[in-house]
């Protein structure tokens, strides 16, 4: 895994506050913003996200039910509202952003209940394990 999907995979569990995530993706370049959504998008799909996730991801992202991201998010056909979303003009890229980390946690926590539940080799949910667990909680 690459750092980028350590990191998204770290804010959608959790184990990473998302306001760091939030400021971190305003600093990146429009084009580097692209390329996050882009992979979020992906992980989204990879995590099989639906449109039922759609008004929980809006609530987890904090953002208005209103807001152009949350109303595409929830509209179906997902993986064509996503691309929509993506391609949302700068000033809707952090609201996208955080209803993409929230529809990406949905989405995997669900998976984790239903398939990996008895444990699995997924590395995206192996991130916190063991040693790392402990000094998280200490």
């Amino acid at each position: 895994m690459d750092e980028r999907t350590v990191i998204l995979n770290e804010l959608a569990q959790g184990l990473r506050p998302l306001g760091q995530g939030v400021e971190s993706f305003e600093a990146l370049s429009s084009e580097d913003q692209f390329e996050v959504l882009r992979d979020l998008g992906g992980h989204c799909i990879q995590a099989r996200a639906t449109v039922e996730d759609g008004p929980e991801s809006v609530r987890l992202a904090g953002i208005r039910p209103t807001h152009t991201p949350a109303v595409l998010i929830t509209r179906g056909q997902l993986a064509r509202q996503l691309t929509k979303i993506i391609n949302l003009p700068q000033d809707e890229r952090v609201k996208a952003f955080r209803l993409m980390v929230a529809l990406l946690r949905v989405a995997d926590k669900r998976r984790r209940e239903r398939f990996c539940a008895d444990g699995c080799t997924h590395a995206w949910h192996q991130l916190l394990t063991g040693a790392d667990a402990e000094a998280a909680t200490a």
